[in-house]
């Protein structure tokens, strides 16, 4: 059925968007064009190939949360529709993988790529829900899926085919106690959109004249996709047992499916979507729809109308870093994450915002695992293996009983190449490639949870991918995690950094360096030129670094690094001494460790004061007469720029020579002492 844009109402329905009234009708017309298109070959397979699922069980349709024994046992009276479905499982997708086969012997699997990638989207949409749910998991993901495959299961994003508009209209009726009519002014006639769960009308308040997607959802869907949760789940203990699997399939399903039954409560939902825009609804260029609360129940969801472009087909990078932006914010600073961002759920608005929409699957990451995340990363990018094990231990990967040495070297042998390139070129997919084995040797474990925390970050690199190959999104989010482990007051990732930092009491500058410079390309709030292009954050002038260096969640690390100024200077002193006295005394009272300390404070001064290492103070020489008043010549225009400074960071500023003349006093008498008596 393909519907057109009316050019006059029609007489049997006063529920309309009139096109002299508002464009968004012309544009929902067009969607359903398409929807209707596609959904005209479709209808009858998704209707009457798995229909009967939406009425095998009036109970199961009932369920608010997902419980395998109570499905189990609404089933267990239920063998034959159990036996249909297993036997409409195993022919459907059996004869696919039989033609697949075929193609092969046949030496034309080239040929017949097309043709198979439009059949097996056809079968999935067949088979219902649960199978449109799974297979829009990895359509986002350009580098794993072909692209002829990819094409087409794209389609099923928001393309499927629309049940009863009657149904839709009564179940509304039903669900919020009014007639259409009082409750809406105008409605379109037909779905905007169709998914696999429900379906999508445009309307407008009649209360207010705002207009608002309103959200229905298919009958009978609980129903259909209790019974296959329980068969994937009863093939998962199969495969497991039969492969000799670590991971626990069943719990893997269990996790996905409490998300999906979460998905299908509307009002869980509608409480997710506020939150979602308590939380990130102020992010720069970040926009969450209202949810009307008030009009949702499990059934039907009201929301906020939003236009917009999907993520995936305007080919916006800058859209994809705000998505990563957000991404970091959703996952290390509140642990509340959108745990489904398809390409469907992902819009760039016309006016250049990223757009989230359903909030159904919605995960939460602790702060021990949050903290355990980031230090995964950091000892990744740092390529200190042994600590990267103890971490997998932490999140849940590896047993605690594993012998961690032995898997530290098996880590250093499966990353050492994809790291070799550099933070900014590694790949999930790099390591995911190469972490089989030795997963299967020390019998790692995907936890339930981290499937969904994966897939958040997956899919955005999925979708950038598509249109630049190059795109790593963990080279997009180190620079946060970076700053995160700079600033956060978590006692846990303090100790990390210290133990990052440090290595047998020796300090790491390097990694200081790394860590900073990293941090510097984390922007607090995106931003871009007139343009529209992301503002280049890849430099920081001295106001910014001054910024960074006195703000109060650096006091950790502040701390660190004035440590480390006194014993540079400390060094400083004994080579002056040594200058001055050199002719008289000719052996040094310099030791290595002074030496040291003297390039620490150098390359210190180089990375707070913007100089170049190959310039540096000395060219490379422990020490430079130039160097003290250029030191101080970095504090003397720190101090010109205080004025602009928050108050806090003044008091600080002020405190600095102070704070740093302790240290060196201190450093100066206990040397001393150790002269005296040793």
């Amino acid at each position: 059925m393909l519907i057109l844009p009316p050019s006059a109402p029609p007489h049997h329905s006063p529920l309309f968007f009139s096109p002299r009234r508002s464009g968004l009708w012309w544009n929902a017309c067009r969607r359903r064009q398409l929807i209707a298109h596609s959904a005209s070959e479709e209808v009858d397979g998704f209707t009457q190939f798995s229909g009967y699922l939406f009425e095998s069980s009036s109970e199961a349709d009932s369920l608010t949360e997902f419980r395998i024994s109570k499905i189990a046992g609404i089933y267990r009276n239920k063998p034959l529709i159990v036996m249909r479905r297993l036997l409409q499982i195993a022919s459907t997708l059996g004869k696919w993988f039989a033609l697949r086969y075929y193609d092969r012997l046949a030496v034309r699997a080239d040929l017949m790529f097309e043709v198979r990638a439009a059949e097996l989207r056809k079968i999935l949409v067949q088979l219902g829900p649960a199978y449109v749910k799974i297979a829009q998991a990895v359509s986002s993901r350009a580098d794993l899926i072909p692209p002829s495959y990819l094409d087409e299961l794209s389609l099923l994003q928001d393309r499927i085919a629309p049940f009863s508009t009657e149904v839709a209209f009564a179940t509304i009726e039903k669900e919020l106690g009014l007639p259409i009519e009082e409750i809406f002014s105008e409605i379109s006639p037909e779905p905007v959109a169709a998914a696999s769960l429900g379906q999508v009308y445009q309307a407008r308040l009649r209360s207010s004249g705002k207009i608002v997607a309103v959200k229905v959802q298919r009958p009978g869907v609980r129903a259909a996709i209790s019974l296959d949760i329980l068969i994937l789940r009863y093939l998962a203990g199969l495969i497991r047992t039969a492969k000799k699997l670590n991971t626990d399939l069943q719990s893997v399903i269990d996790e996905w499916a409490s998300s999906l039954f979460r998905e299908m409560d509307y009002n869980c939902e509608a409480r997710n979507g506020v939150k979602f825009r308590q939380l990130y609804g102020d992010i720069q260029d970040v926009v969450v729809p209202e949810v009307y609360v008030e009009q949702t129940t499990s059934k039907v969801l009201m929301m906020q109308w939003i236009e917009g472009q999907k993520l995936a087909e305007v080919k916006d990078l800058y859209m994809i870093e705000v998505g990563v932006y957000c991404s970091f914010n959703q996952l290390l600073e509140y642990g509340f994450y959108h745990a489904d961002p398809h390409p469907g759920n992902l819009l760039r608005t016309y006016d250049r915002k990223l757009a989230y929409l359903d909030f159904g699957m919605m995960g939460e990451f602790s702060p021990e695992l949050r903290d355990g995340f980031i230090e995964a990363c950091l000892h990744l990018v740092n390529r200190d293996y042994f600590s990267l094990a103890k971490d997998f231990v932490t999140l849940g990967f590896i047993p605690p009983t594993a012998d961690k040495d032995a898997v530290a070297e098996a880590l250093t042998g499966v990353f050492r190449n994809a790291v070799s390139k550099g933070v900014r070129n590694i790949s999930f997919g790099d390591l995911a490639e190469n972490l089989g084995t030795t997963m299967y040797k020390f019998k790692f474990r995907i936890p339930s949870y981290f499937s969904l925390v994966i897939r958040s970050l997956a899919v955005l690199e999925g979708i950038a991918v598509s249109f630049n190959p190059d795109y790593k999104v963990l080279g997009s989010t180190y620079p946060w995690i970076a700053r995160k482990v700079l600033t956060d007051d978590s006692p846990k990732l303090k100790s990390s950094l210290k133990a990052l930092l440090y290595k047998d009491g020796i300090f790491r500058i390097d990694r200081l360096e790394s860590l900073v410079t990293e941090s510097r390309r984390a922007r607090v709030e995106k931003s871009r030129n007139a343009d529209g292009a992301k503002d280049d954050g890849s430099k920081m002038n001295a106001k910014q670094i001054l910024v960074f260096a006195l703000d109060e969640k650096v006091a950790f690390v502040r701390e660190i690094i004035l440590e480390e100024i006194a014993k540079g200077l400390d060094a400083v002193g004994l080579a002056t001494i040594d200058s001055v006295m050199g002719t008289l005394n000719p052996s040094s009272s310099m030791t290595e460790e002074d030496l040291m300390h003297l390039k620490n404070l150098r390359r210190l001064v180089a990375l707070f004061s913007g100089i170049p290492d190959n310039k540096q103070v000395g060219g490379g020489r422990p020490y430079d007469r130039d160097f003290l008043p250029l030191l101080l010549s970095i504090y003397e225009v720190s101090s010109k720029d205080s004025d602009s400074l928050p108050r806090e960071s003044q008091l600080q500023l002020v405190r600095l020579p102070a704070e740093l003349a302790g240290k060196l006093a201190a450093r100066v008498v206990a040397r001393t002492v150790r002269r005296i008596f040793l």
